[in-house]
């Protein structure tokens, strides 16, 4: 059984419970009409939210995949603190390969834009698929996420935020996984297209977290073996060269518009008297 979340669990606050519409298999599923009206092969249940808040938001390295998306090289001048973003993809990769956890790695059109970065080590990845799709959820990848027992979760990192993330995002959500975008290892061309799409992705109910947390809540314990690893891993610090100037140079432009700003409120202040 496998539940229909595209549109979200509706929950009464009062009563504390949690309204699910689900069916037996994704081949029966109903798309939901205007004004959440169900379809015949659909159904609705009520689950208490505790159950559901319990289970929430957790990581376990046996239930959870990698996806690492379009890292490549011709996205390098385009992408805002691309250096930023391939330092902390490697670090997540780092991790998954210390806890065991299967990677899938896609490539937009690599014919065009080039391979995945070489700072990037795809060593142990589980599949490394072209694309000409912008989601992530291709034919192959749905096949691998068969054959790997019991996944419940997704990280996902990559770009482009608005567009490959946010569609891959979406698509997985649709199909009842978790999915925990990490948002110091995701970026677009402009920031303010990543900022709303992680917004929208927010509430979706999709997790926008870090990279520190997400390494630190798969070992969740001091003791656990791997703890010292992951603890080494994220340690080092993460911040290009070429991210330092792209900072410095939108500290810069943002001096010069408020400049530019203040002159302008001057002019337009002395031409009233």
């Amino acid at each position: 059984m496998k539940f229909l979340s595209l549109y979200g669990d509706h929950i009464d606050p009062h009563r504390k419970f949690v309204l699910q519409l689900f069916a037996d298999d994704w081949g029966q599923y109903v798309d939901l009409p205007k004004g959440f009206a169900v379809g015949e092969r659909c159904k609705l249940r009520l689950v208490p939210l505790q159950s559901q808040m319990t289970t929430l938001g957790t990581l376990t390295p046996s239930s959870t995949v990698f996806f690492c998306c379009d890292m490549q090289e011709r996205f390098r001048p385009a992408i805002k603190y691309f250096g930023d973003i391939i330092s902390v993809g490697q670090r997540l990769l780092q991790g998954a390969r210390v806890l065991g956890i299967p990677v899938i790695v896609t490539e937009q059109y690599p014919k065009g834009l080039g391979s995945t970065v070489q700072e990037i080590d795809l060593t142990g990845a589980k599949l490394v698929l072209p694309k000409t799709k912008f989601s992530m959820v291709l034919p192959e990848v749905e096949a691998a996420l068969v054959e790997i027992p019991g996944v419940r979760s997704v990280v996902l990192f990559g770009v482009e935020t608005h567009v490959c993330i946010q569609q891959t995002a979406l698509e997985l959500i649709g199909r009842g996984l978790e999915v925990h975008i990490v948002a110091d290892a995701t970026s677009s061309r402009s920031m303010m297209d990543r900022m709303f799409a992680l917004e929208r992705l927010a509430h979706t109910g999709i997790i926008v977290t870090t990279s520190e947390a997400i390494l630190l809540q798969l070992v969740a314990d001091k003791e656990h073996p791997k703890f010292k690893e992951i603890q080494n891993l994220i340690k080092v610090p993460v911040c290009s060269v070429e991210s330092k100037m792209s900072k410095a140079l939108d500290i810069i432009g943002s001096f010069c518009c408020q400049i530019l700003i203040y002159f302008k409120m001057q002019n337009s202040t002395e031409g009233k008297f």
